[in-house]
This record gives structure tokens, C-alpha cells and sequence, in this order.
């Protein structure tokens, strides 16, 4: 395990800090650094133009004050929550899993990504004919209820033209009953 010679403050302070800890901690600072950076006299004054000059350089001073103090404070609070989370030991371990792993043949063995990619294509080719194929079943499917359906239609006028034809024979056997009736019965 690769360590950088730091020394780690607190309860395992004869261990030296592994780089993945220590990598951590300069990224903290770092991030730190950039968000409380004390801005010049310049641009505290432009930030408060309503105070006078005499008033901006106390109040100038005790800004970075205060953003000093800041910055001590945030970074000591993140020494204690490393300290007591088990940061560095965590990470310790975690640095041991990976270059065993990087030892592990099998481990060696690693996932091209333009194969997935190529596999992920070819899984996407065949479900698009398999839905295709599908679509082209559910199509002909509507077809043949589509004809279906307009042979019943013709169906059913054909049968409502034999109604109008059976009601036009009733009426005229009943009006040919009629007159038979009324020439034999004077």
C-alpha cells in the first residue's frame, strides 16, 4: 500500500495517512480555500459604498478576521468528524481492496465498454425486429376484423333489405286477404 509520510493525528497517531486519506484532506482544504478566499479591500469597499473609508478598513480587517477564524474552525471540525467517523482507517481499507484486487487475475479481467456497447446494440436491434414483428401481427390482426366487421355491415343490409322485402309481402298478402275477403263476403 502506497503511503505519502504523513502522520495522522489522534488515537493511531504512528500510522501514516494512505494517499486515498490524504488525497481527501487536500481536496477539503483546497474546496475550502476557494469558497473563503478574503476579497480585497477593493471589492469589500465597492460591496459596501454607503459606509465611509474610515469605517470600511475596521470593518475590512475584521472581515478577513472572521473568515480566518472561519476557515481554522471548519477545518479543525473536519479533522474531529474524520477522527471520529474512522475516515482515514476506512479509506485505509478501502486502498487495501484495490490493489489486492489489482493482484486478483480474475479481477484483471475487465469489461471492455466498446463490447457492452456492441452487445447493448445488438439487444436493441433484436428488440426492435421482435416489436416490429409484433406490430405487423397486431396490424394484420385489425385488418381481418376490419373486414370482418364490413361483411357483417353488408350483412346486416342485405338483412334489413329481405325485412323491407318480407314486410312489403306481409302488407300485401294481408291487403290481398283483405280483398278476398271483402269479394266473397258481400
Amino acid at each position: 500500500m502506497e503511503k505519502n509520510g504523513e502522520v495522522e493525528e489522534g488515537p493511531s497517531s504512528t500510522l501514516p495517512i494512505g494517499t486515498r486519506h490524504s488525497d481527501l484532506k487536500k481536496s477539503f482544504k483546497l474546496a475550502l480555500r476557494s469558497l473563503l478566499t478574503a476579497c480585497s479591500n477593493q471589492e469589500f469597499c465597492n460591496a459596501f459604498p454607503r459606509f465611509t473609508a474610515a469605517e470600511q478598513q475596521p470593518l475590512h480587517r475584521l472581515f478577513i478576521q472572521v473568515v480566518t477564524s472561519l476557515h481554522e474552525n471548519i477545518e479543525d471540525e473536519f479533522e474531529s468528524l474524520c477522527l471520529e467517523t474512522q475516515v482515514g482507517a476506512t479509506l485505509d481499507s478501502v486502498e487495501q481492496l484495490v490493489e489486492e484486487q489489482s493482484l486478483d487475475s480474475l479481477f484483471l479481467n475487465k469489461t471492455n465498454v466498446m463490447d457492452v456497447a456492441g452487445n447493448l446494440s445488438i439487444e436493441k436491434k433484436n428488440e426492435i425486429q421482435l416489436l416490429t414483428g409484433m406490430l405487423d401481427m397486431a396490424e394484420k390482426r385489425n385488418s381481418l376484423i376490419r373486414a370482418r366487421v364490413e361483411h357483417l355491415r353488408q350483412g346486416m343490409q342485405d338483412v334489413s333489405g329481405m325485412a323491407d322485402a318480407l314486410e312489403k309481402l306481409r302488407s300485401r298478402s294481408l291487403s290481398y286477404a283483405c280483398n278476398s275477403n271483402a269479394i266473397h263476403d258481400p
